[in-house]
């Protein structure tokens, strides 16, 4: 992690690229990482909310209707998570996209499946709800009974392999790049890579800049990439950013994706292997 302020303002502005950069294109204060003594929950926090900054800026049209940020509405219990399991000595950094509709979305916890933030993280707070609402895509928050699989199957594995989370967060932390739900008129789920490119790209700019200030903050070494778009975006842009982190990627829990339905618990657990992540993990 860098001492100044300096240091850290210049990771940001090689995170946009060449020339000038996204930050200074939309009038929009670099974000510094804070002082060393702080908590790495503080810090990471500090990231996040200036991120929100940002975003609030940004403007999306068709076939974007609504934008939902967890990280507003849900902060409650999404400051619980992180307070609760962001902790000094995690190198490894399981990234996802962006919240699912019946997760983050509604809990405020990465992948956050309601059973699994509840029962097993034993997240609590309270829940509010987005300025504007899809009348199919509404927020109950940690009462949703809605099931999100993705989330099932990523915490459910994991719970499994180490038993209780304390042994999971002792080495890992759980992110998502870009904390934005988008919906359209239909009520349809839209992913960034579905968004008008110009969009897209302002958008991921922005979390591109925050995903290295927190890898940085953190000390992480190992970035894994959950699904390859996560993958992909976090190697360009810890790259461009000359940020000296691994990074690597594991199958997309999605009941969307076929082979992970005939078995994604299998399909991660060889592939973390590989990694020298699983005996980390494992309560054997």
């Amino acid at each position: 992690m860098s001492d100044s302020n300096t240091s850290a303002n210049d990771t940001v502005e090689r995170a946009c690229g060449d020339g000038e950069s996204e930050s200074k294109k939309q009038g929009l204060k670099p974000v510094t990482i804070p002082e060393v003594n702080t908590t790495p929950s503080s810090r990471f926090l500090q990231v996040e909310l200036e991120l929100n900054a940002h975003l609030r800026r940004l403007v999306f049209s068709e076939p974007v209707r609504y934008i939902y940020n967890p990280l507003e509405y849900a902060w409650d219990t999404h400051r619980c998570y992180v307070e609760k399991y962001c902790q000094g000595g995690q190198r490894i950094l399981f990234l996802g996209m962006n919240p699912g509709p019946f997760g983050m979305a509604q809990t405020g916890v990465p992948f956050g499946e309601v059973r699994s933030v509840v029962d097993w993280l034993k997240i609590t707070g309270e829940v509010g709800h987005p300025h504007d609402e899809h009348p199919k895509r509404r927020i109950t928050g940690l009462a949703c009974t809605q099931n999100e699989v993705s989330g099932a199957r990523f915490w459910g594995f994991f719970r499994k392999l180490c038993g209780e989370p304390g042994l999971f967060f002792k080495h890992c932390f759980v992110h998502n790049l870009c904390p934005l739900i988008f919906i359209g008129a239909s009520g349809k789920n839209l992913t960034p890579p579905e968004l008008p490119a110009g969009e897209r790209e302002a958008l991921l700019a922005l979390c591109d800049i925050a995903l290295c200030q927190a890898v940085e903050a953190l000390g992480i070494s190992m970035v894994i990439g959950v699904g390859r778009v996560a993958e992909q975006r976090a190697r360009r842009a810890l790259s461009a950013a000359g940020v000296n982190v691994q990074v690597e990627g594991i199958m997309h829990p999605s009941p969307r994706n076929p082979l992970a339905n005939k078995g994604w618990e299998e399909v991660a657990k060889v592939k973390l292997a590989e990694l020298g992540v699983l005996s980390l993990l494992s309560n054997m």
